[in-house]
């Protein structure tokens, strides 16, 4: 890209007041514009639509063939992520394709800022939420593996949708905040974005530590508490109860959700890290490194829906069909496995386990508890998933 097409210091006679979208050194952009800018984000935007799009359709239909209230709950968390990079894909994407298609001047367009400031509020929405979203699925997975039966009755579709809509309304109140005078959204290099103001001055720094630390708080709360699901999964399907109780579905969860979290880490990371860095060291914005930044994180929403399209047990089965995808194969293959992990794990996890193993050695005692909580979620049939 050849920054020497741009035009510093361009501003309109006419008026003596620069609104506060374009007052930054460089805007308005005059460039010459090229075929290659526009045919990237029509491309990228049609595949992260279409992507998004099909994995949609997919969680409907087995959102409707599944019987069991664990992953009905799960697929509706899911469901609030997919639809979120969706619309984000869409609004965001239509506004820069329309830029590199049509040419339009922003001044014009927009005098008083409005359309810039919703580009901006849409791409710190559209940001935040799916970081937001992994850390909600993260917390429900906790309690749902760590906590059964305190869950079973607790977690509903009615109150997943509820939580789902409560993260749209905590990301929605936080990209308010320019509007309400902390920070403020302006026209970024080439000219066809809107986003925050990334400066060292008092409220810009704000606002742009807000966004960078709710991102990476969202995304620590993710590692951790996925870290101590995976451990105690491992720890019950490789015990001794491994035979009697059917956790496949659990494990299926929590590889798309330990592979969105890994996803959402990569892409968001540099961009949260650089913003912070660049805010409070106050040195001069790097343009090159915000739009390689920039890139990776809207990758998010692109790679997002493929790893539910790709990591299905109705795919994994067809490339591995020979595995047992029945119950736990780990424990039977690697006996020596279950013994160490079980020693590794029990320090660790301390309550947790030992309600655990309670259940493994009242076994009948907990099929009581079970049936009596509606806890018949892992006796669903594998093909309804």
């Amino acid at each position: 890209m050849d920054y020497s097409l741009f035009d510093i210091n361009k501003t309109s006679a006419s008026s003596n007041v620069t609104p506060v979208c374009f007052s930054i050194n460089s805007t308005p952009f005059i460039r010459n514009h090229t075929i290659t800018p526009a045919y990237f984000s029509a491309v990228f935007t049609a595949v992260g639509l279409s992507s998004n799009l099909f994995a949609l359709v997919v969680l409907a239909k087995t959102f409707h063939r599944t019987k069991s209230r664990v992953r009905s709950s799960f697929l509706l968390f899911l469901g609030g992520l997919v639809f979120t990079d969706f619309m984000g894909l869409l609004v965001t994407g239509s506004i820069v394709v329309s830029f590199h298609i049509t040419h339009f001047n922003w001044r014009q367009l927009d005098p008083h800022c409005h359309f810039c400031n919703f580009m901006g509020m849409s791409m710190v929405f559209y940001g935040l939420c799916p970081l937001l979203l992994g850390a909600t699925m993260a917390v429900e997975r906790f309690v749902g593996i760590n906590r059964p039966f305190a869950r079973s009755k607790a977690m509903s579709n009615s109150r997943a949708c509820s939580t789902v809509a409560m993260v749209w309304v905590m990301a929605g109140c936080i990209s308010l905040l320019p509007l309400a005078g902390l920070g403020s959204y302006r026209l970024q290099f080439p000219g066809s974005w809107c986003f925050l103001s990334i400066s060292s001055k008092p409220l810009e720094m704000t606002f742009g530590l807000i966004f960078s630390l709710v991102g990476l708080l969202s995304l620590a709360l993710s590692f951790l508490l996925n870290t101590v699901s995976v451990i105690t999964l491992l720890r019950v399907c490789c015990g001794q109860d491994s035979a009697h109780r059917r956790r496949d579905h659990e494990v299926e969860m929590m590889v798309q959700l330990i592979l969105i979290m890994t996803i959402a880490s990569v892409c968001w990371c540099p961009l949260l890290v650089f913003i912070a860095q660049t805010v409070l060291s106050g040195s001069e914005l790097n343009i090159r490194r915000l739009l390689l930044w920039l890139r990776f994180a809207t990758g998010n929403q692109v790679l997002d829906p493929w790893v539910y399209i790709l990591f299905r047990r109705a795919i994994l089965k067809r490339m591995a069909p020979k595995m047992d995808w029945s119950r736990s194969s780990i424990a039977s293959l690697y006996p020596s496995i279950s013994t160490s992990f079980r020693k590794l794990t029990r320090a660790s996890l301390g309550g947790t386990l030992d309600r655990l193993d309670h259940v493994r050695t009242n076994p009948d005692k907990a099929r009581e508890e079970e049936t009596s909580l509606n806890v018949s979620d892992s006796t669903a049939p594998l093909d309804s998933i």
